[in-house]
């Protein structure tokens, strides 16, 4: 039994394939499941981290203006489906799964013209370019998102399924996690970051935040700085007359390993708006103040956030009218009001989704059979 899965450009697109390759290899014993990706793209280091065998192809993405450019694009996406065609040839997978980015046009594409059942999966609220193309293509499209229905041709077999998630993310209880982290389980703890790198626009915010509430009772803090903005913040912190050292309801880190932990423990996120964050918020149902990152292709983020907002699961701050003072102000009036942290909780639990990668397999189990 062989698979293929393509995704590639940003952690959004690789880490749902890289979830769904694993899916399949637990589903199917003895199958093999072949990463196509971008040639010198994230992909080509994550994937043989996560050992699965990977291949490339060179592709490049359309400019939105009008380029001499695209010319070239154009021509490296078809030498990119005769490459993908090739290897699709030799490899003959009974389903190919794309998770969008550049790549996946090519490598679906070839698996279209082959005949092979194939299954796009859209991260987004705002689906991306390439898959709305594929739509009209493809055997299946899984979303994580009701919104992007819209986008999608009435005639396109559409289902909503949610994102895969972790399953770290679902292994810790609230007391428990508490208990690990030294957080009275009478208080509530807020939890700030910004990805993997940090966020500096949510970095300045959160320290009028912090000098806000720094050594009030009854509510915790903690705040993830991104590993290359730490020294910055400390700085403006002490700057900004903060000790973080004088106040003991605030932990802050360059990183945080725990995340699955923390998200457990907290009462309310403040964060960016990814598609994958948004993911582990509801499958814990964790309310959240959502900044969305106002540079996003075609300023997805934004979208993914209104889709939690209209459902009562969170408040959206724009990035350009985000300051600490607002925050602050949005912060303390959520935390005055239990009652309306819970319902926001109980809406963003509605809305998480922990079977999506069973129902992600179970859709690519109907295209095998």
């Amino acid at each position: 039994m062989h698979f293929v899965v393509t995704g590639g450009g940003t952690g959004g697109h690789i880490y749902p394939a890289l979830a769904i390759a694993r899916g399949l290899l637990a589903k199917y014993p003895g199958a093999q499941v072949l990463y196509i990706g971008r040639a010198g793209g994230l992909e080509a280091d994550l994937v043989p981290k996560a050992n699965l065998p990977f291949r490339s192809i060179p592709v490049t993405g359309l400019k939105r203006n009008l380029s001499p450019r695209n010319l070239l694009v154009f021509w490296q996406a078809a030498r990119g489906v005769l490459l993908a065609r090739q290897i699709l040839a030799d490899f003959k997978p009974r389903v190919v799964v794309g998770t969008g980015g550049y790549v996946c046009g090519p490598v679906v594409m070839a698996a279209v013209l082959l005949g092979i059942p194939t299954l796009i999966h859209e991260q987004n609220a705002l689906p991306g370019l390439t898959n709305r193309l594929l739509s009209r293509l493809v055997s299946q499209v899984a979303l994580t998102f009701d919104d992007a229905r819209k986008y999608f041709p009435r005639k396109a077999r559409v289902k909503v399924t949610g994102l895969p998630v972790r399953p770290e993310v679902l292994a810790w209880r609230r007391d428990e996690a508490r208990r690990a982290m030294g957080i009275p389980e009478d208080a509530q703890l807020v939890l700030s970051f910004g990805g993997s790198q940090g966020a500096r626009a949510i970095n300045l915010a959160m320290i009028e935040v912090l000098k806000q509430f720094g050594g009030r009772e009854g509510v915790y803090f903690l705040h993830v700085t991104g590993p290359g903005q730490y020294e910055e913040f400390c700085a403006r912190a002490r700057e900004a007359g903060l000790s973080i050292a004088e106040n003991g309801n605030i932990i802050l880190v360059p990183y945080l390993d725990e995340m699955p932990r923390a998200l457990a423990a907290a009462d309310l996120a403040i964060c960016r708006a990814g598609a994958a964050t948004l993911a582990e918020l509801t499958v814990v149902g964790l309310p959240a103040i959502l900044i969305p990152y106002p540079y996003a292709a075609g300023n997805h983020q934004e979208y993914n956030a209104r889709s939690l907002e209209k459902e009562g699961a969170a408040l959206v701050i724009r990035d350009r009218e985000l300051t600490g003072s607002l925050l602050a102000e949005k912060l303390a009036r959520l935390l005055a009001r239990p009652a309306k942290l819970k319902a926001m909780a109980r809406a963003s639990r509605r809305l998480g989704r922990s079977r999506a990668l069973d129902e992600i397999l179970e859709l690519i189990d109907n295209l095998v059979r």
